[in-house]
C-alpha cells in the first residue's frame, strides 16, 4: 500500500510539472503570436534603415539597432576577459581561506542585485566621476558590471566540473599550474564558460533600467560613430514607442520587439554553435 501511494504521488507530481511546462510554453506562444501578428506588417527594410520619427509611417529603428550592437560589443570586450580571468584566479590559484570565501560570497550575492543599483553606480562613477558623459562607453562599462558576476560564477562552475584527474595528469607530465590551466582546464571548461557568457549577454541586451539611469536617450536621429557618442538601444526605443498615445506606435513597437528577438536569437545561435564545436573537440 505504501509503495502504491508513493507511485501515485510520483505520477501526480510529474503531471503537475508537465502542466506547469505546458502553461509556460502556451503563454510564450500567445505572446509571440500577438507580437508577430502586430509587428510583421511593419517590419521591412525601410524600418531597419530609418531613424525614429514623430510619424509612425516614417519611424525606424536604425539608431537603436546600431546602439545595441555598439553596447553589446563593448560590453563583451570588457566583461568576458575580466570575468573569465577572475574566475580562473579564484578557482585555480587563490587559496582556500577566509578572504577568498568572503569574496566568493559577495560575487554570488552581486549576481542577484537589482539592475537599477548598477545604474546608480554607473551614473556616479562612469558618467560623473570619470566624466564619460552619457556615452556608449559609460553604458557598456555599467552593463559590464551587471554581467560580471554571472560570467564569473558560470566560469567557476565550468572549471569546477573538470575532473581533477586531468589536472593531476598534466602535473605528472611536468606542466606548471598555468600550463595545466591553459592547455587542459580551460579547453575542457570552455563549453560551460560559453554558456555563462550567453546568459550574461542575453541579460545585458534586454536591460533598460541601468541605461535609463545613466541617461541613454529615447530619441537619437543618428548612428553612434564612436564610444563617446550618445546612444539609445532597442529596449528603450520600444519602451518609448509603447508610451505614445497613437495605436500605430504600439504596432511599430511590436516590430521592434521582433528585431530585438532576432538579434538575441542570432547572438545565442552563434554562441551555441561555438559551444557545441568546442564540446565535440574536447570529447574527441
Amino acid at each position: 500500500m505504501k509503495r502504491r501511494a508513493r507511485r501515485e504521488k510520483d505520477r501526480i507530481f510529474k503531471l503537475f510539472l508537465v502542466l506547469a511546462l505546458l502553461a509556460g510554453v502556451a503563454a510564450l506562444l500567445l505572446l509571440l503570436e500577438e507580437v508577430l501578428r502586430k509587428g510583421l506588417p511593419w517590419l521591412d527594410f525601410r524600418f531597419l534603415t530609418s531613424f525614429p520619427s514623430r510619424f509612425p509611417e516614417q519611424a525606424g529603428i536604425k539608431s537603436a539597432l546600431a546602439g545595441t550592437l555598439w553596447l553589446l560589443g563593448l560590453t563583451a570586450m570588457f566583461a568576458i576577459p575580466v570575468g573569465v580571468g577572475a574566475a580562473v584566479y579564484l578557482q585555480e590559484f587563490a587559496g582556500r581561506n577566509r578572504p577568498t570565501a568572503f569574496l566568493q560570497l559577495n560575487i554570488s550575492n552581486l549576481a542577484g542585485v537589482p539592475s537599477i543599483v548598477y545604474g546608480i553606480l554607473g551614473l556616479a562613477v562612469f558618467v560623473r566621476a570619470l566624466a564619460l558623459g552619457r556615452s556608449v562607453l559609460a553604458g557598456a562599462l555599467t552593463m559590464s558590471l551587471l554581467v560580471l558576476p554571472i560570467i564569473i560564477v558560470a566560469a567557476q562552475e565550468a572549471m569546477r566540473a573538470v575532473p581533477g584527474s586531468l589536472r593531476d595528469a598534466a602535473f605528472a607530465l611536468g606542466a606548471t599550474r598555468w600550463q595545466a590551466v591553459r592547455r587542459v582546464v580551460l579547453p575542457a571548461a570552455l563549453p560551460g564558460i560559453l554558456t555563462g557568457i550567453i546568459l550574461a549577454l542575453s541579460r545585458a541586451i534586454g536591460e533598460t533600467a541601468p541605461l535609463i539611469m545613466i541617461g541613454a536617450l529615447t530619441f537619437v536621429p543618428f548612428v553612434p560613430a564612436g564610444p563617446l557618442d550618445a546612444f539609445t538601444v532597442l529596449p528603450i526605443q520600444i519602451f518609448n514607442w509603447t508610451s505614445r498615445p497613437r495605436e500605430e506606435f504600439r504596432l511599430i513597437a511590436a516590430a521592434g520587439i521582433i528585431v530585438l528577438l532576432g538579434v538575441l536569437l542570432t547572438m545565442n545561435a552563434g554562441a551555441v554553435w561555438l559551444r557545441n564545436r568546442y564540446q565535440r573537440r574536447s570529447e574527441s
